[in-house]
């Protein structure tokens, strides 16, 4: 290939190709809807600080923490990807911190595992430590005794697998009906944009970001009692984020629309 034909190789993300419909990312915005079950707990105060960078805070009340499940469907802004099951369904499993920027409530994710390549390099797009992962997760049944009912005394559970070890297990039976969502799922997460220096040129400078989105959109949230436990990634300092409380527990569905990211300290 010349080098005038290599100019011509565009796309949103990597592969490039010459009309750019390689790429393994459409641009934003994207469309999310999906089943949570979410966990409310709190980490030792001094190893969640340990987590945020700089311009990051605590805020009012450090080592409060989730780990939340996911099973999402998502598609690009023409709805394309509803038609391909394969492609726009996966799994998640993320970690989230409490903290401020310069006064603000935010969540931080240290860690995340999905178990689809397209949404992991979206992720690291974004700025988010996506894995590769196993994520099972129970899901409401409408009928029939094979899955819990999405009401008192349904019980609902979440497991996190890495290099073929369980890592995470999650469990809620719900009581009732929440007067709100879970505090760290209504807040914009902060991201580091970090590139390796592949090229002995320094690298990407390290710039925190917020993930910015539109479309929010809750069903009624069932909570209850809640057990979560960690094991060690070997390798990672993932132990570090073990519980030392579990709160409640929460299900729910849930929908946004992704619209990109905005360097943090610039105006809304």
């Amino acid at each position: 290939m010349t080098a005038d034909a290599a100019t011509t190789l565009t796309g949103y993300s990597l592969p490039l190709s010459p009309s750019g419909r390689a790429s393994m990312l459409t641009p934003p915005p994207w469309h999310f809807s999906g089943d949570v079950l979410m966990v409310d707990y709190r980490v030792d105060p001094a190893a969640a600080a340990a987590f945020l960078p700089p311009g990051l805070d605590p805020g009012p009340d450090p080592g409060a923490a989730a780990a939340v499940f996911a099973q999402w469907q998502w598609c690009s802004g023409d709805g394309a990807e509803r038609a391909d099951p394969a492609r726009n369904q996966f799994g998640e499993f993320l970690v989230l911190l409490a903290c401020e920027f310069r006064g603000r409530p935010m969540a931080r994710c240290p860690f995340a595992w999905v178990d689809q390549a397209v949404p992991m390099v979206r992720g690291w797009v974004q700025g988010m430590p996506k894995q590769f992962g196993v994520i099972h997760q129970s899901r409401p049944a409408a009928v029939g005794a094979g899955g819990p009912r999405l009401g008192a005394g349904g019980r609902f559970a979440g497991q996190l697998s890495v290099f073929g070890r369980r890592v995470v297990t999650a469990s809620v039976e719900l009581e009732g009906l929440a007067e709100q969502p879970p505090p760290l799922h209504t807040v914009p997460l902060a991201h580091t944009l970090h590139l390796p220096d592949w090229d002995g040129t320094g690298g990407l400078t390290e710039r925190l970001v917020a993930s910015e989105v539109g479309e929010v959109a809750f069903s009624e949230v069932w909570s209850g009692s809640a057990r979560l436990d960690f094991d060690d990634v070997a390798g990672t300092d993932f132990a570090a984020l073990a519980p030392v409380e579990v709160g409640r527990g929460h299900v729910f569905a849930y929908g946004e629309t992704l619209l990109g990211g905005r360097p943090l300290g610039q105006p809304a």
